[in-house]
């Protein structure tokens, strides 16, 4: 048995653990990293990369029908499905070096391929390597997780971790669950040419401004995927087709494959928390603002914390980490800058509070901003008019808040992430200058919104009659 002692061992080679393994090495320490499947995790093999692969090649079906208001034939794209998944794979193999094993021992990490567990408070034992750390890192992300439904786990059913494997167009994609992945996938599928359900128990899009997602339903619909909200499912079983689905009221859904989107759980499991004195819920492992666990010596980040499933927030997570443990400098996570978004066409992102959230908060203390795609001019160069801006501020001007509906809504809403992050008021946005014609217009005209009334009322017109009878200087 071998004993290593590092000064800082990270558990799980996904976005966060790469992110502390790296910048701990390059700071000169030494780094054991511990994974025990692929390295990249969840978001290169089977999440982020894979998933916007897909919707990029379905992007280019979906261009080819719609020529029509260009001028150009629209026509129906042959897809060659197996070719497009040799796609996605081509693009995860070219991002796959910069996660590797070798890259990160060129960097003088030492990588175990093995599985991890405690065997006291700050010792792991993985393989036949006893590691023995002041600081362990556990990055060890989360997995699709499948409802209690009758039936399910006989009949089959394909995840994220596996539908990127499937080679054969379906003829009929069955998805439960109707939030961002679940929707991306049921989009992407049906540009590509397959028949999509989608059964949602509840609200499509549930955790996004409902205005907004209303925008994304629609469009969705209006390209013939079957939405089918408040649908409670009975059963699933195996059919002639592929499998069927069931629901409480005796509607039947027969398809030739089923995902299932619905929910995400923390992987802790056999890690042996208890030993290390590691408290965790079945929401993830239990942490502080500074991502510190009821044991001093560990920190969760990512996915395991069960805080937020982001890619991006792993990697923000991880730079608190380095802060706070390598650097001794004060570093708490800040909720009301986390953004997220939905890569559907249009896409859906959002950042700090929701108009419910900031009037469950603020009352009527607050104004609602909006700016419709459709008074772009860019939007309306493209033919892409369905979307808004919509900001929330206090009634001192203060960004609570920020939704955005559009393509490109993941980069749109960048702005408004930098001015929450920096607690900017809504007259920074009203007052840069944007190149025209872009639909990053689009923000500033929402934020210039907050002004109208003032600028354009009774008092500020008088102020500007009296000022016209001065003599010009």
């Amino acid at each position: 048995m071998t004993t290593l002692t590092p000064d800082v061992c990270v558990v799980g080679a996904g976005s966060a653990g790469l992110v502390v393994a790296a910048g701990a090495a390059q700071l000169g320490l030494d780094v054991v990293l511990i994974e025990r499947a692929e390295m990249g995790g969840d978001c290169l093999n089977y999440g982020c990369v894979p998933s916007k692969a897909l919707i990029a090649a379905a992007k280019a079906a979906q261009a080819q029908r719609d020529g029509a208001a260009f001028g150009i034939a629209p026509v129906e794209p042959k897809v060659d499905f197996a070719r497009v998944m040799d796609h996605v794979a081509q693009v995860i193999a070219a991002i796959a070096p910069n996660d590797s094993v070798e890259r990160f021992q060129r960097l003088g990490v030492r990588v175990l391929k093995e599985e991890a567990r405690f065997v006291g408070p700050t010792e792991l034992q993985a393989g036949p390597h006893r590691v023995r750390s002041r600081r362990i890192v556990l990055a060890t992300g989360s997995r699709p997780t499948a409802p209690p439904i009758p039936g399910l786990a006989d009949a089959g059913f394909l995840t994220n971790e596996t539908i990127f494997a499937n080679r054969t167009l379906p003829s009929h994609l069955i998805v439960i669950g109707g939030g961002p992945i679940g929707l991306e996938l049921a989009q992407a599928h049906r540009r590509l040419g397959s028949r999509v359900t989608v059964l949602e128990v509840a609200d499509f899009l549930a955790k996004d401004d409902p205005e907004l997602a209303a925008i994304v339903v629609t469009r969705l619909a209006g390209e013939g995927v079957d939405l089918r909200g408040r649908a409670r499912i009975a059963r699933v079983e195996r059919a002639p087709t592929g499998v069927a689905v069931i629901l409480e009221n005796g509607d039947r859904f027969e398809g030739s494959h089923l995902l299932v989107a619905a929910g995400r759980a923390p992987v802790v499991e056999g890690l042996d928390l208890d030993k290390a004195g590691v408290t965790h819920t079945a929401k993830g492992i239990t942490v502080d603002a500074s991502l510190r666990t009821s044991n001093r010596n560990v920190w969760a980040i990512g996915d395991c914390n069960g805080l937020y499933a982001f890619t991006h927030m792993a990697g923000y997570e991880a730079s608190l980490f380095i802060r706070s443990a390598l650097f001794r400098a004060p570093a708490r996570l800040d909720a009301a800058i986390v953004p997220w978004a939905t890569y559907t066409d249009p896409e859906l992102a959002q950042v700090g509070l929701s108009e419910r959230q900031a009037r469950d908060k603020h009352g009527e203390a607050m104004k609602v901003l909006r700016w419709k795609l459709a008074e772009n001019d860019r939007a309306q160069t493209e033919r892409t008019t369905e979307g808004m801006v919509k900001a929330i501020t206090d009634r001192r001007g203060r960004i609570l808040g920020a939704s955005i509906v559009a393509p490109h809504a993941g980069e749109l809403i960048q702005p408004w992430c930098l001015a929450i992050t920096k607690r900017l008021k809504i007259s920074a946005l009203a007052s840069f200058v944007p190149p025209y014609p872009t639909l990053g217009e689009a923000s500033k005209r929402a934020a210039g919104s907050y002004f109208s009334a003032t600028l354009f009322g009774p008092r500020t017109r008088w102020l500007v009659r009296l000022l016209s009878r001065l003599p010009v200087w």
